[in-house]
């Protein structure tokens, strides 16, 4: 009985002395976690090796790589992006074009000379199916006032002179074996006048589309604002400028060698 009870004085000692060193542990964690220099060599050399102290430590360590000195060096790069090349391209491409359609309806318009490409937007319809004229027949220039049109398929024949017929040009094809014969009669005055007009209205169009792709091109650059270099922008813009000023000046040609074309007769 009193071995028994010696034991039981024993285990509750020793317990409490358990209870007391965890407490102090615990403090001691405590403390090193709250300590700035808990990654100080220095300050650091009493600190027990324990998974729970190397775990803080490395925490701290984590969090201290995480923050910017003041007098680091680290700097913010913004990465400038040069849109020269892409907004020039588009801005010309989009001028190109609008010569291009320019040039189209020009080819539309008759004058009193024959000219192969005259017929080119005519569009016939033969089997249920429309087709560009160039598709179906070879348009040639027998002299300055007269075309010959020669189908592929022979079938075609009466499609195509249907087709120019209907067409503004004011033509009136005739068969002859298995082509058509289109005399191109002389331009009266007022018709002359009226296809000039057309002519003005057209170059007025085209250097309409010409200045939209102009504007594109400076909002472009504008939009980029601080991120591009002032320098380049006024660069950049002034070769927009002068891309414009060269399509304008090519729309203004063709329409003036149109009219020319035209009151020739």
């Amino acid at each position: 009985m009193a071995i028994s009870l010696r034991r039981a004085v024993i285990s509750s000692r020793t317990f409490s002395l358990l209870l007391r060193t965890t407490s102090l542990h615990s403090r001691d964690l405590s403390l090193y976690a709250s300590s700035p220099n808990l990654c100080n060599s220095s300050a650091s050399r009493t600190v027990p090796n324990s998974p729970a102290i190397d775990f803080i430590r490395e925490s701290r360590r984590g969090f201290a790589k995480g923050r910017k000195s003041k007098g680091g060096d680290d700097a913010i790069t913004v990465e400038v992006v040069d849109i020269g090349p892409s907004v020039k391209a588009t801005a010309v491409s989009l001028m190109e074009a609008a010569i291009d359609s320019l040039s189209r309806e020009l080819s539309k318009l008759r004058t009193g000379r024959a000219s192969s490409g005259m017929l080119d937007h005519i569009i016939v319809e033969t089997g249920g199916v429309k087709m560009p004229l160039s598709r179906l027949a070879v348009v040639s220039v027998i002299d300055s006032k007269t075309l010959s049109v020669t189908p592929y398929d022979p079938d075609a024949l009466k499609e195509l002179e249907s087709a120019i017929v209907s067409s503004p040009l004011g033509l009136n094809p005739k068969a002859d074996g298995n082509r058509l014969i289109a005399p191109i009669p002389p331009l009266t005055k007022e018709h002359m006048q009226a296809l000039c007009k057309v002519v003005t209205k057209s170059s007025e169009d085209v250097k309409q589309s010409i200045r939209r792709a102009r504007q594109k091109a400076l909002d472009a650059i504008k939009k980029a604002g601080s991120s591009y270099p002032k320098d380049d922008a006024k660069r950049l813009e002034k070769e927009v400028e002068e891309s414009t000023k060269k399509f304008i000046k090519s729309a203004e040609d063709m329409c003036k060698a149109k009219e020319k074309e035209i009151t020739a007769g």
